[in-house]
This record gives structure tokens, sequence and C-alpha cells, in this order.
């Protein structure tokens, strides 16, 4: 065996690792604000959200063998399409990585809020009507700096309390599903007709999945593609990392979902309706009407603890992101220093934490930010499937360890779904994200105006297509159907029908926008230290 494996990362390490990142926040509120939105039809919001970050994932299987390197995410549109689309691309995946670390530290601030015991009598003020108070925000940003300060002195620590959170969270939830089953199941709770199980119609089951935070708790299969060149076999145990976390995730979420929706009384459900459950701590809560004392404690301490460990990992990785950014030399050098004792970017880490507390400032809620993290994410998403079919035609002799059989259906399939789900966020998130990516342009053209405005015209001739797209997005989410908080000039479904046929016209513009620049060299250089 290759003594540099050793140490790599194996197949066991690397699943549990990615799982420990997909179990966050987002089983604890995620199966109560599905409900809310879409009642019992809740279930198939989590399959298809699965299903769309599955079909994303799959062409980023092929770029992440043939360019192994920490952070990857951010630079595959940058090597194919120039640094402005790439600069885009990685401005949109850190504002949804700047939002995580906050939307961690608000899902154990909102369990705080009902903590049972007098003497956390305290707490009972951080949430209102749903949102975080100013005592919440104070305490939310005691959570960031803690995280914060946990990755600024130490990576040996963290590795340690990564490992031990990862076991923890996987097996509150699988506790949860097994005594709230035995303690109260109802699954006439489905109901006995379509209308029954749809009480809301079809299309709240499209906007759960971006509102509800379900395509948020998929969307960390990236940590596999960002570990790069420290994944061990890395020709096959990259495309089964992401597979078999999504799927074991996949399974815990649905699970999870359908002993939610049975263990709701019939009599408090006929009373209150789906859209009336109004819980601060959804299973702690549910636990405790069923009178099950002590896993309501065991959920308060993991919604303490787990998204903790969401919080602490994603505090590093953001940083890691921003330094990344940094090197493309499109925002100030001071941020990407490296402190020479530790290894870590501790400006990044600093800058990342008070942006994540200006974030949670403006976005109160935790749905809310799981909307912010899906969107911005999705728009990140949307140059995979168009780089990877590009390298395809920009560079068909580059070494390929995992050549994907069905990569020229799936990459626009992917597409499609992504443009589909930012629509699902619904107006005005939609465009409030938008506007925010579109803040970092600014900068962008600052640099480049520093540094001369090299290639700076075919850089943007080579991203306009994703730049008018952004635009469309934002006048299709205005003049969307009522069903998605649009004006209504479209009616549901025929949104969606013109959703996809733009997405596939710009999926072909963008194709045909790919441009040789330096950067595609340095991806040779990269792909040629592949072992095939």
């Amino acid at each position: 065996m290759d003594s540099s494996n050793t140490t790599k990362i194996g197949l066991f390490q690397l699943v549990m690792l990615t799982l420990g990142s997909l179990i966050g926040s987002g089983w604890l509120f995620g199966s109560w604000e599905a409900s809310k939105v879409a009642g019992p039809a809740a279930i198939i919001s989590w399959i298809v959200g699965g299903l769309v970050i599955a079909t994303i994932a799959y062409n980023y299987i092929e770029l992440g063998t043939m360019f192994p390197e920490a952070g990857g995410m951010s630079k595959y549109a940058q090597y194919s399409h120039g640094p402005m689309l790439g600069f885009i691309a990685s401005w949109a995946n850190w504002i949804s990585l700047i939002t995580l670390i906050p939307i961690e530290a608000v899902a154990a601030v909102q369990y705080m809020s009902s903590w049972p015991w007098s003497f956390a009598k305290w707490t009972h003020g951080f949430l209102a009507n749903g949102k975080i108070t100013t005592p919440g925000l104070l305490m939310v940003f005691v959570f960031i700096a803690v995280f914060t300060l946990l990755n600024y002195w130490s990576v040996s620590v963290l590795a340690r309390f990564t490992s031990f959170i990862s076991i923890f969270k996987i097996g509150i939830p699988i506790l949860t599903i097994i005594m709230l089953t035995v303690s109260g199941f109802h699954p006439e709770n489905y109901g006995h007709s379509l209308h029954e199980f749809m009480p809301y119609g079809s299309a709240p089951i499209f906007s759960a999945t971006a509102t509800a935070g379900i395509i948020f708790s998929f969307n960390a299969f990236q940590t596999v593609i960002n570990m790069g060149s420290e994944i061990k076999d890395s020709k096959h145990n990259v495309m089964r990392g992401i597979m078999i976390a999504l799927l074991i995730s996949g399974a815990i979420y649905i699970v999870l979902q359908s002993v939610f929706i049975t263990s709701m009384q019939p009599a408090f459900l006929h009373e209150y309706g789906w859209n009336g459950i109004n819980f601060n701590s959804p299973f702690a809560d549910l636990a405790i009407l069923l009178g099950i004392h002590w896993l309501s404690v065991l959920l308060y301490m993991d919604a303490f603890v787990s998204p903790f460990g969401t919080g602490v990992s994603f505090a590093a990785s953001t940083a890691r992101a921003l330094y990344a950014m940094e090197s493309n030399q499109h925002i100030p050098s001071f941020i990407g220093k490296i402190n020479q004792k530790y290894g870590i970017p501790r400006v990044a880490l600093v800058v990342n934490a008070v942006l994540s507390m200006l974030m949670v400032s403006i976005f109160r809620s935790w749905a809310t930010l799981a909307t912010v993290i899906c969107t911005s994410t999705l728009i990140a998403y949307l140059t995979g499937p168009v780089t990877a079919i590009s390298f395809r035609k920009m560079a068909p002799n580059f070494k390929r360890p995992i050549r994907l059989k069905h990569l020229n259906f799936m990459a626009p399939l992917s597409f499609v779904l992504a443009s589909l789900a930012i629509y699902w966020a619904m107006w005005p998130t939609t465009v409030e994200v938008i506007l925010v990516i579109a803040i970092g342009l600014p900068l962008y053209f600052y640099y480049e105006y520093r540094a001369g405005f090299v290639n700076t015209r075919k850089a943007f001739w080579s991203s306009l297509w994703m730049i008018v797209y952004l635009a469309f997005l934002s006048l299709a989410s205005y003049g969307g159907s009522k069903e998605f908080n649009g004006m209504n000039w479209v009616h549901y479904p025929y949104d969606f029908i013109i959703i996809i046929v733009a997405a596939l016209i710009f999926y072909a513009w963008g194709i045909r926008s790919h441009h040789v620049f330096a950067d595609f060299y340095q991806a040779e250089k990269l792909n040629d230290s592949v072992t095939e």
C-alpha cells in the first residue's frame, strides 16, 4: 500500500465526517417547518430535496476527482470561465457559509428559549413570534464567538471535538425515532384522501424544500468534494462517500418526518391544523406532549451539542473558503494571512464571525436563514454542471479518474432542478439573496481596476450568461405564481414550465461561454498530478 495513503481519510471516516456535517440543526427544525408548510405531504418534500441535491452532487464527482484540492468547489468555475464567474460562484458559496455559522447558533438558542427548568427562566425571552429577540441575539453572538475561538487556537482540538460529536449527532435522532414511535403512532394523520394528505395543495411540497430547511439539510455533501487530495483512493471513495452519506442522512430525515407526522395527537391536529403547530423546540416539545421527559432533556442537550459541532466545523471551513477567495486577488490581501504558529487564517476567522453576526441581525429566524443558505448555495451550484460539460469540450484529454456515463443528461437536469429550487425559495428572499451576491461585484471591479483591467472584458463576456440569468430569476420570482409569493402574472404550474425552458437556454449559453484564461493552465497543472 502507498505509504502516503496512511495519513489520508478512509471511506468510513469520510462518511462519518460528512454525516457529522449533514446532521446539524436541520433535523431539529426541518420536520416541523415542513409540516407547517405542506402538512403530511412534507414527506415528499424530503424526497424531492434529496433528489435535487443528489443530481447536483453528481456533476461535482467528476470535477472533484479531476482537481483534488482543498476548497475545490470555490475554484472550478474559475478554471473554465475565468476569474469573474469564479468570483461570483465563490462569493455565493461564501455567503451561504457565513450564514451557516449563525443558523447553528440560532438553533441552539431557540431550543434554550424553552428550557423547562426553574433555573432557566432567564432564557425564555430569547424568542418571540418565531424570531430571535435582542437578548437572544446577544446569546447567538456568544455562540459565534465560541465557534470562532475554538478554531482560533488549535486544529487538533477541533478534530477531537467533532469526531466525538458525530456519534452523538447520529445516535440522538435514531433514539428519537424509536421513542416517539413507541409512545404515539397515529398513521391516520397522513389522511384518508389526497386533500387530507396535501391540505394546502401541491405547490407547498416544492416551497418546503427551500423554505423549511430541507435542501439546507442535505447541503454538506460538499464536505467530500472540499476534502480533495486528503481522501484515500479518491477515484472510488469520492462517489461512495457522497452517495452513502446522502442515503443515510436521507433515510434518517424521511423517517424523522414520518415520525413527526404520526406522533401528533389527532385531536391536537383537529384543533390547530398543521400550520397552527407552534413549537419553539419541535422534537423536545413533542416529547413533553407525549410524556417522555427524559427524552426531552436529551433533546435539549443535543440541540446544544449538535449545532455546536456543526458551527465549529463550519467556522473552520468558512475561514478556509475566504482564504481561497483571497488567493484570487479580489478581496483585501490581509484577510488571507495565515498565522505561522497555528497554520490558521485567523483574520478570515474574525472577519467571518463579524459578518455572521451582521447576517443574523438582519435574518432573525431559523427558517429565513435556512432559505438564504439554500438560495445562495444553489446559485453557486448553477456553475457546476456548466463547468463539468465545458471541461469535456475544452479539455477532452484531461485525466478523469471518474468519467460519468450519464453526465450529458444529468448536467442539464441538475441545472434545471437548481433553477427551480431557487424559484421555490419565494419572493422576496430570492431577490434579497441575489442582491447580497451582487454587492460583491463592485469589490471585484475595484480589484480589476487596480490590476489594470487585464482580461476584464473577456471575463465579463464569459460570465454574462450568469449575470443575465440572475436578473431573469429575480424577475421570474417577482412575476411568478401567488403560491410562491409572486404577482401571479404566471399561474402555477405554468411558472415551472417557464423556469425549465429558460434554464435550458441559459445552460446552453453558459457552455458556449467557456474560455481559456491563465486559471485554465493552473487547472491543467493540478490535473497532471492526478493518478488515474
